[in-house]
């Protein structure tokens, strides 16, 4: 029942039409100004009261309608509404007022279900506008945040030197003590005090200031981009990124608007204000791709001329063969032009909301158009094709090793000791290490007793003992770990004393240490790791076999002695492969990388995920020059007949169309210049996603062809509904023209058609992957 009141107020017509039935039956030919010898005939008409409230509706329609036609001429677009006007006004011409009646019924009824439908089809991006945060709870205990800060600026917080002690302290105004019986008394009348009332107030989103301390309650939205200040939270970022689970983040972590706070209030501090916050950014791409207007659906616009005069030329022909205008009549009110005003646009929006479902969001719906005609995709390498942090792909001992400590244990403590770094292998070493921890964990609760730390401090705790954390740029960190000494990173680092003296090794590297060699060759430039292909000295060769093109490695010293080597490298994602292969049945015909990385690396990970061309040791300008080429490359292929269409109808029906995905500050350049360019990013902004047409929210590489499969249902569906609405509107037309159809139930015929199509045109909301 809401939802029938919210359409009769979009569309107040409609009702008024329904109700026009009532009087058109009953009173269609009284005429009581007869009796008072008052004559309403005008030449051959002489309506009754219920055929001239029919005629009121008709000149109402027909001026809102010409309104509406003026309006959408001055914005460019071309329109078919000129049918249902002449259609209006040729039933009351030959004095069909039921069909009339009916005709109005349809284009009120018409609006209705444009209205139902395009709220259907928008329902996915409306929930993303409505989930907007609009007010903000900023804290106002005294000098906390912005405000103290001004409040203190402007002179109104008071004297900041005449408000100290001279130790420092802050003057604390002095109160009488008042006596136990007074304070009894007092208690038993005071009011419960109301901490929220004192605490914060509540102000509109745009109105918190950079540095505003703000409280967050329990499923709250976060108002705009902050850092957390409460120790730990727990947020919803399905809005933002599609993220089904909720995320538990700690202090100090971003936190993003439009997050949905968990069980518990937190605190944050704003760091950015409301118009420049993540989810802003989000309704911005929403908005831009709501208002566009897809290349197909301009084209829909187009044939709209076409379809207007092949209209009129049926009803003329019949008119003059049959002799009656009735023809003219009842040919025109089955000339329904809603698949091309309706069905096409709706159809659009609907595939732009099933993206945003699926957590890709599009510039604009030209873009969805050209992901159905992609047939070239550019991968950048590193964190869209591999993860975004190198990972431990093996633990290795040296080949004279006396350590009683498997590789659990190995990378358990290496783990606990990189979470305090911020190098760039410390993420991959210290996600090991937890993964590890759990299995030790595992291991004890199943009862193995007889590890090689059974009787030392910390043993079975739930996190170990960790003391004395230092690191040293550029060579790596130590640390104690449940009573053990661990160092990671350089070889040179691990396998010193605190004197800087290498001494640690086993008796199989002695000889080599006499000779004088330092082993510091594996570990390349980095901090904690190494990279393949630098000289090697004879110690590490001794030790460990040697790394492959790709790896890269750390190494562990526990209590003095070297204990393994850990390595790691690029590791691709889970679903790439499958990913990749589902663009090659979608009939993507070339998939290409581009990476700054060494040809041998690069080849490693193509092969993994199945791409046979790569460009490597490329620069940014490297990635530009190789998309650009390719992009015109693929222009000129287009055929010279195919360029005419494009003229005439505003879209290709040959032109092939480049793509590239990349997730990085360095692919933006390159994402501009591809004829699509898509950013990979898991709900935040970046370079990429502010070039990109394409921002996929969930960081998945699955949903490059998810998003191309989608885009290709949608114009499928658009076409059929456009094709089916306009095939059965001329088979109506031609069977009125030989007066198979009466004027009244054409008109209604005209509504189902219109129904139909729209319908149809619906179903690109639905999911049939």
């Amino acid at each position: 029942m809401r939802r029938i009141i919210s359409i009769c107020k979009e569309v107040p017509l409609l009702p008024i039409a329904i109700i026009a039935a009532i009087p058109l039956a009953l009173l269609g030919s009284w005429r009581p100004w007869e009796a008072a010898g008052v004559s309403l005939t005008f030449g051959p008409f002489n309506p009754g009261v219920g055929q001239w409230i029919v005629i009121a509706l008709v000149v109402y329609t027909i001026v809102v309608t010409v309104i509406g036609m003026i309006d959408d001429l001055r914005h460019g677009h071309v329109g078919v509404d000129l049918l249902a006007v002449i259609a209006i006004a040729s039933t009351v011409a030959v004095q069909e007022y039921w069909a009339a009646w009916a005709v109005v019924l349809m284009i009120s009824s018409g609006e209705a279900i444009e209205e139902f439908a395009q709220s259907k089809a928008e329902g996915n991006l409306t929930a993303l506008v409505d989930a907007a945060p609009r007010t903000a709870h900023v804290v106002t205990l005294p000098g906390v945040g912005a405000r103290a800060a001004a409040a203190g600026a402007d002179g109104t917080a008071g004297d900041a030197e005449g408000d100290m002690t001279a130790d420092g302290f802050r003057k604390v105004a002095s109160v009488d003590v008042p006596n136990a019986a007074e304070t009894n008394k007092s208690t038993t009348q005071t009011k419960p005090y109301d901490a929220a009332g004192e605490h914060f107030e509540t102000v509109p989103v745009d109105q918190v200031k950079l540095g505003d301390v703000i409280l967050v309650l329990p499923g709250e939205t976060v108002p705009v981009d902050g850092e957390l200040l409460s120790g730990v939270a727990t947020l919803d970022l399905s809005n933002i990124n599609g993220e089904p689970v909720p995320r538990e983040v700690y202090a100090g972590a971003r936190v993003l608007s439009g997050a949905v706070n968990g069980s518990t209030a937190l605190t944050m501090r704003a760091t950015q204000l409301a118009q420049d916050s993540q989810y802003q950014k989000i309704l911005e791409l929403v908005s831009s791709a709501q208002q566009s207007r897809p290349t197909v659906v301009k084209t829909a616009d187009v044939l709209a001329v076409p379809f207007t005069i092949l209209s009129l030329a049926i009803a003329g022909i019949a008119w003059a063969v049959a002799g009656t205008p009735l023809r003219f009549a009842q040919v025109l009110v089955l000339a329904t032009p809603c698949p091309l005003l309706i069905a096409a646009p709706v159809a659009y929006v609907a595939g732009t909301g099933r993206l945003a479902k699926a957590g890709i969001l599009i510039k604009a719906q030209d873009v969805l158009e050209n992901l159905g005609r992609v047939s070239h995709i550019f991968f950048d390498k590193t964190g869209t094709l591999t993860v975004k942090q190198p990972q431990v792909v093996r633990v290795e001992k040296p080949f004279e090793n006396s350590s009683p400590y498997d590789e659990n244990h190995i990378l358990m403590m290496a783990g606990v000791v990189e979470g305090y770094s911020v190098h760039i292998l410390s993420k991959g070493i210290a996600a090991a290490g937890q993964k590890a921890m759990q299995e030790l964990y595992a291991r004890y609760e199943n009862g193995q007793r007889l590890c090689a730390e059974r009787d030392l401090p910390g043993h079975g705790r739930d996190y170990p003992v960790v003391k004395n954390i230092e690191e040293q740029s550029g060579k790596g960190v130590s640390g104690e770990v449940n009573g053990h000494a661990v160092r990671v990173g350089r070889f040179a680092y691990v396998t010193a004393d605190e004197a800087g003296f290498t001494h640690v090794l086993g008796a199989g590297a002695a000889a080599g240490i006499a000779a004088g060699a330092v082993a510091d060759s594996a570990v390349g430039d980095s901090a904690t790791g190494t990279a393949a292909g630098a000289s090697k000295k004879p110690e590490v060769n001794s030790l460990f076999a040697p790394l492959e093109p790709d790896e890269m490695a750390a190494y562990v010293a526990i209590d003095g002695k070297l204990a393994a080597r850990i390595v790691l490298r690029d590791v691709p994602r889970e679903n790439a492969k499958s990913s990749l292969e589902k663009l090659h049945r979608l009939g993507v015909k070339k998939l290409s990388m581009l990476t700054g990385d060494k040809e041998a690396s690069a080849r490693i990970i193509a092969g993994e995920v199945g791409i046979d061309d790569v460009q490597s040791e490329l620069f940014p300008e490297g990635k530009v020059a190789a998309v650009k080429n390719a992009t015109e490359d693929a222009h000129q292929n287009q055929p010279a007949w195919d360029k005419v269409v494009q003229r005439v109808v505003g879209e290709s029906m040959t032109r092939q169309v480049t793509m590239m995905v990349g997730d990085g500050v360095n692919d933006a350049p390159v994402l501009a210049v591809a004829d699509i360019g898509m950013a990979m990013t898991d709900g935040t902004s970046t370079a990429a996603s502010e070039s990109a047409q394409v921002v996929i929210m969930n960081d998945d590489i699955a949903s490059v062809p998810r998003a191309i499969a989608i885009a290709r249902r949608t114009k499928k569906v658009m076409l059929q509904a456009v094709l089916v609405g306009l095939g059965l509107a001329i088979i109506g037309m031609v069977a009125a023209a030989f007066n198979l159809i009466p004027v009244v139930v054409g008109a209604f015929m005209q509504e189902a058609i219109d129904v139909v199509s729209i319908l149809w045109a619906l179903t690109a909301l639905l999911d049939r992957e």
